[in-house]
Formats: structure tokens, sequence, C-alpha cells
């Protein structure tokens, strides 16, 4: 399988691919810089695209990794894969386990952050800090219209992989600055997904949503969330936009319950593609909560 080309956006995304195959699957992955690990989480529907302002900048002290899951990016994306929660988890556990990554920072953002979380959760000996950003890793019936419409049988297909409504919509709602979104950023977005086969694991992460216990995923997301409780003390920094129509400023609510003695920066400004309101502050951010945690 050919990955996709970068026509349009080389210069926004100018990384070296990385691949580690798992069940006959290849996944994507970059790995620049080196030093302690900064391991970045992605959600729907993005890529490792996504973090490529953090990578540039924070890879010049840290060894930043960022993966493409299953179905996602450069990864490959069979038609035939269940495309879990668990399986996610399990993914990005084997590359942990193929790098042999110790320490961990994780920066996840939106269904990267029950990925993250349930990762860190089955490995905690190899995890450090954590940085989250308008995410879940709890169960949670504040899903907006528009999720649940998606789960409607035959709509979401046609809407989501016909007509590709949902990396299209994500572009025009999840940022405040519509400015931010050169054509050289949206190429880069919509690349990956380009087709009605390309779009598979788009379709299947929203349909993943557990929203009620016979869901197939439900077990494996209270799973996550029971194992929250283990890095109560563990340092932890929430960056969130405040203008989100789906990870709203209740989810930092939530999340601040299970961390009460976590940083939060929050911007009014800001919608769910946080990184692309606020790149920079979110390297200010970083880079601040990073040394004030050094790791032991």
């Amino acid at each position: 399988m050919t990955s996709p080309n970068r026509d349009g956006f080389e210069e926004e995304y100018p990384f070296e691919s990385h691949y580690f195959e798992r069940q006959g699957h290849r996944l994507h992955y970059i790995d620049e810089g080196e030093g302690e690990v900064l391991l970045f989480v992605h959600g729907n529907p993005t890529w490792s695209f996504a973090w490529r302002n953090l990578v540039k900048d924070l890879s010049s002290n840290y060894r930043c990794i960022a993966i493409d899951h299953l179905g996602c990016g450069f990864s490959d994306k069979p038609q035939d894969y269940s495309y879990r929660l668990n399986d996610h988890i399990e993914n990005l556990t084997a590359l942990i386990e193929h790098l042999d990554l110790k320490q961990i920072t994780f920066i996840a953002h939106d269904w990267g952050g029950a990925i993250a979380m349930g990762t860190a959760g089955r490995s905690p000996d190899r995890s450090a800090r954590f940085v989250l950003g308008n995410t879940a890793a709890f169960r949670s019936q504040l899903i907006p219209r528009s999720i649940h419409l998606i789960h409607i049988p035959g709509f979401g297909a046609v809407a989501v992989r016909g007509f590709n409504a949902f990396v299209r919509y994500g572009l025009h709602w999840t940022v405040v600055d519509k400015n931010v979104l050169t054509p050289a950023i949206r190429s880069g977005y919509l690349a990956p997904y380009g087709n009605w086969h390309d779009r598979v694991a788009v379709l299947r992460f929203v349909q993943d949503i557990p929203l009620k216990p016979s869901h197939p995923s439900y077990e494996t997301l209270k799973g996550v969330e029971e194992g929250l409780a283990q890095f109560k003390d563990y340092p932890m920094q929430f960056i969130w936009g405040e203008d989100d129509f789906c990870f709203t400023t209740k989810f930092l609510d939530e999340f601040q319950k299970y961390f009460p003695g976590a940083n939060t920066l929050s911007f009014p400004d800001a919608g769910h593609y946080v990184f692309e309101d606020k790149p920079q502050e979110m390297i200010a951010t970083i880079r601040q909560f990073l040394s004030s945690n050094p790791l032991k």
C-alpha cells in the first residue's frame, strides 16, 4: 500500500517517516530529536500532522514521537479491522515496547486522551507526565448531536466516508481564527482521507464512542476511567480551547476532579484544534511544565 504523498504541505510536515508492523499492518510514526520522550497521541479525524508545530520546536530539546493510529495518516487502512479503543491502546503499547520507551510524557488530544491514558494505565512503570487538551478518558453522555447522527446506520457511512463530512466539518468548526488554516494546512489534514476506502477509521472512531453499556468498547473505556486514579499525583497539565463544540469545558471540569493538583491553561478564543489556534502558547506552556517537573 502506497502512503499519501506530501504534495502541498511538504514544508508543514518535513519529518522522516518511520513504520513498525503489528498483526500484519504497518503503523506510521515520526521520531524527531533526542532526550526525554514526548509521545504525541492524536484523535479523530486528525493524524500526526496536528502535532507538527509542537514537534518542530520541542524536538530541539526532547525526543518527540507521534503515531498515526491504524487507519489514520500514513498508517495502513485495512477495511476489515475492528478499530476499537482496545485495538488503539494495544497498538500504542506495541510502539512503546518496539522502541522501548521509558519515562514517557504523554501529550494527547481528542480520542487520543482515552488511548494515551489507557496505554499509560497498562504500563504505569513507563509513564511519567501528562499533557491533555480537549479530550476525555472517562464515560460521558455529553456528546454533541452531530456525533449521535453519525451513529445512525447508513447515514454515518454516507456522510463520513462518502462526503468526507467529518474531516471537512472539523476544519470549519474546530478553530476560532479561520485564517490559521492556510491552503497548505488544509491540504495536510485532508491528504490521508481522500476517498471512501481511506476514511474507514474516521467513521469507525465515531462509531466506537460507547454511549451505553452494551457497546463493545464500554468496558474498555470504563477500565481507562478506573485507571486514572493511579496517576493522581503525577505531573499533569491541561491545555484547553474553550470554544469547543465537542469537548467542552465540562470535560475539563471532570478531569480536574480526577486531578485536583493539575496545572490548567484554557483559552476563551481557541477551539477544539487548540494546537492550531494557540501553537506558540502551547509550546511555551509545555516547556514550562516540563522544566518545572523534572524526571526523577
